[in-house]
């Protein structure tokens, strides 16, 4: 088995003290040797981390005493190797960026779908009340080109402040249809989704836990290729195994 634990977890929930939690943070995920990256904002946090599993566990158990982030439930996988080359923990304006202040997800999110559930329905090739279903990737171009689902819309976005604007130009086209929305965890998948739902798409939901997620409960059914990761192992099969690509990596 690989000794490293990989996790990637994010909760959107208010933060007043994001420069005393970076400290903390940076400080417990230090002294416990971890490596990897947590972004905080006022509108939450967004993390991946990577170590022994012990410590990895003892880091998030820690995170959890927290009441604002006892709910977190991290993704995991595991690597040969540590795939971060060092710890970072930064405050930023957003934890994804969409420039769109007014879309809040701590307030409210979009309805989700669940893995089994999406699989489900693409397999049928409509949802429960006979709607078409489609995939939209919500992810930058270079991600797409790694992998995605099977006939997935594909908007080759350079950065996702460029989505609210594709939508617009795109909304007719998805009036009539289910979408559901989808990125690498989930996280830009809870703005997209309240985008557009009220942009006026009202059959819109989120993919819950993103690819990953759905990796890990279906196989990967109707998923072509890898899911670009933003580290140094760069993509995982549909398995959660490591496998590599040709570009260099990028960062959200």
């Amino acid at each position: 088995m690989n000794p490293i634990l990989n996790i990637s977890t994010y909760k959107f929930t208010p933060l007043a003290d994001t420069a005393a939690l970076r400290d903390d943070l940076e400080a417990r995920a230090l002294a416990l040797g971890l490596k990897g990256t947590i972004l905080l904002a006022e509108e939450g946090i967004n993390l991946f981390l990577a170590g022994p599993a012990q410590d990895v566990r003892a880091f998030v158990a820690q995170l959890q005493t927290d009441a604002r982030f006892a709910d977190i439930a991290p993704k995991e996988s595991w690597s040969a190797s540590q795939p971060f080359r060092k710890m970072r923990v930064k405050v930023k304006g957003e934890i994804i960026r969409m420039n769109h202040p007014t879309i809040r997800p701590a307030e409210g999110r979009a309805p989700a779908v669940d893995a089994l559930t999406a699989k489900r329905w693409l397999d049928q090739g409509h949802d429960d009340e006979g709607r078409p279903v489609v995939t939209l990737d919500t992810r930058n171009t270079y991600e797409v080109d790694e992998g995605t689902f099977a006939g997935a819309i594909d908007w080759r976005l350079n950065k996702f402040t460029e989505f609210p604007d594709a939508v617009q130009a795109h909304k007719a086209e998805l009036a009539d249809k289910t979408v559901i929305s989808f990125c690498t965890g989930g996280i830009r998948c809870e703005k997209a989704a309240i985008y557009m739902r009220e942009a006026g798409l009202p059959h819109v939901y989120q993919l819950e836990g993103g690819i990953l997620k759905y990796f890990e409960e279906t196989g990967g059914a109707h998923y072509q290729g890898g899911c670009f990761v933003f580290d140094e192992r760069r993509a995982l099969a549909p398995d959660l195994s490591t496998v590599g690509i040709t570009e260099p990596s990028q960062q959200p």
